[in-house]
Parts: structure tokens; C-alpha cells; sequence
């Protein structure tokens, strides 16, 4: 099945799911959750309902804003690496390390806003109701074998050299075929969608059905906001704004340092956590720091 393939190999899903865990496992440090190796994809929907102490800044904001700085600095890494910015505008590079934030966060914003269309098949899945195709098959056995005991007994005194009889016989014989592979068809897909629930929840034994992606939909629309609201914050100065540069240009360092400062405002516990962690990121290492 396409989308359950879709899902698997998506990595930046993938790796939105990794900053929500160790994101949790930093708040919960010191008790038993904080060792969690995995989680119930329905907490990706509650994540909008954890807010900072400014009582705006949600928790999947926080994870969002994570991903979007790491995606910006991968992005601008890969492209120094190719030589190759056609895909960005010529005014957005800069040497400038002052603006050098807001570029990654350009870079990062574009590819984690792409997380949706990249998962096209999964919002198709999520439509199908897989109660009512699974009835569907029911009844369409049930018709069938309706049809071969009326073959078998009500037209047994016919003579089977008859068209009727002889068109009947044909059809069964041919429904049954294709029913058959129908119903290996409904198994080996429910099989992949079954490996897949299993290969995001573990071996609950808990039979799910299609139910993963209407999840991972909804989660995917709520990201989508995020992304739009994040857009809308990031405000461009225009030709004609007059901006006062400082004397001295504030370097990297000092912007990380600035933006860690706001992280431990808005949600302290994490930002403790992460000075305790040798890990040290939400994201992965190699993609925490640019490389020039």
C-alpha cells in the first residue's frame, strides 16, 4: 500500500516524531516516562494543548520551531555543498551573520511546510472508511454463495445443457474466482497497514484499521497552521523601512544564545533538560550547527 510505504519513508515525519520524544522524555525527566522509547501517535494531536508560560506558545510550536532551524541549516549546508541555489532568491543570501537566522529559518520553514504534500497518499487513506469496504466484501460473499445454492438446489431439476443454467454456471464459477483473489488482495493489504500501526505503535495486538492516517492527517493540517502562523510572524523589512544596524554585528554565537533564552522562557523545564543531555538537540547533531 502506498501510503503506508509513504509514511515509513518519510523522513521528515520521521524525524518530527524524534523531536516529540526526546521533547517529552526532557519534560518528564526523573519519573518513569522519561525513559520512553516510543509513543501513541494520538499524542501528536495533543500537543497544541500544552502551552508555554506565556500561556500562546504551544508545545508543537516549540517542536516546529526546532525542526524548521535544523531543516534551514541542512538545507543552506546542502546547498553550499552543491554549489546550486536556484531554488532560492539571490537577495536571500547573505554574508551578513545577522540576518544569517532569519535565513535559515526561511530554508527550514519552506521544507517543513512541504511535510504535508509530501504525504499525499496518507490524507487519501485517512477518507476511506475501512468498516464499511470490509461490509462490502461481507455481503458480496454472502450474494455468492446465495447464488451457487440456488444453482445447486433450485435449478437441479433443469436440464444443464440449458443457456440459463449454462450462463449461471459461468458466472459463479468466475465470481468465485475473483472473489478469492479479492479477499487476498483485502488481506495482504490490511497485513502492510497492520505492520504499519506496529511499526509506529509497537505490537499492541489492538486491531486499528485505517485509523493511523486519519491520525497523521489531522496532525498534518495542525503543522500546517503552525507553519502559517510562523510565516506570518516573520516580518521582512522592506526597502523602504529605514533599519538601524548596530555598531557591531551580533555573532552566531550570540543569536543562539539569545534564541536558547527564549526557549528556557517559554518552556524552562525543556531548556534544562537539554543543558543536562548530552544529546544536547531535538534534532540530530549533524544538523544543529552550519557549516561554511
Amino acid at each position: 500500500m502506498v501510503a503506508c510505504q509513504e509514511l515509513r519513508s518519510s523522513r521528515l515525519f520521521l524525524k518530527l516524531l524524534e523531536a516529540v520524544l526526546k521533547t517529552g522524555n526532557r519534560m518528564n525527566d526523573g519519573t518513569f516516562r522519561g525513559q520512553a522509547q516510543a509513543f501513541k501517535l494520538d499524542t501528536l494531536l495533543k500537543l497544541s494543548d500544552v502551552k508555554g508560560i506565556d500561556g500562546k506558545t504551544t508545545l508543537l510550536h516549540f517542536v516546529v520551531l526546532e525542526i524548521i532551524r535544523s531543516e534551514g541549516i541542512r538545507a543552506a549546508r546542502v546547498a553550499r555543498e552543491s554549489k546550486s541555489f536556484s531554488r532560492f532568491k539571490s537577495e536571500d543570501l547573505t554574508e551578513d551573520p545577522s540576518n544569517e537566522t532569519e535565513y535559515f529559518r526561511t530554508l527550514g520553514l519552506q521544507v517543513v511546510s512541504g511535510l504535508s504534500s509530501g504525504l499525499e497518499n496518507v490524507k487519501k487513506a485517512a477518507i476511506i472508511d475501512v468498516d464499511h469496504l470490509t461490509s462490502t466484501v461481507s455481503n458480496l460473499g454472502h450474494s455468492l454463495l446465495k447464488s451457487r445454492d440456488f444453482l445447486r438446489k433450485d435449478m437441479s431439476n433443469l436440464e444443464e445443457d440449458s443457456d440459463f443454467h449454462r450462463s449461471l454456471a459461468s458466472f459463479v464459477e468466475r465470481a468465485e474466482v475473483g472473489f478469492t483473489a479479492l479477499l487476498e488482495e483485502e488481506n495482504r493489504i490490511m497485513g502492510i497497514v497492520r505492520s504499519t500501526v506496529d511499526y509506529f505503535h509497537g505490537h499492541s495486538g489492538k486491531e486499528e484499521g485505517l485509523r493511523l492516517f486519519g491520525i497523521v492527517r489531522d496532525f498534518l493540517k495542525i503543522v500546517d497552521k503552525v507553519c502559517d502562523e510562523v510565516s506570518k510572524s516573520t516580518i521582512k523589512p522592506t526597502k523602504s523601512q529605514k533599519i538601524e544596524a548596530p555598531t557591531v554585528s551580533p555573532t552566531p554565537e550570540a543569536q543562539q544564545s539569545s534564541l536558547q533564552e527564549m526557549r528556557q522562557k517559554l518552556f524552562p523545564v525543556i531548556a534544562e533538560r537539554r543543558m543536562d543531555s548530552s544529546s544536547g538537540s531535538a534534532s540530530s547533531s549533524d544538523d544543529d550547527s552550519p557549516s561554511s
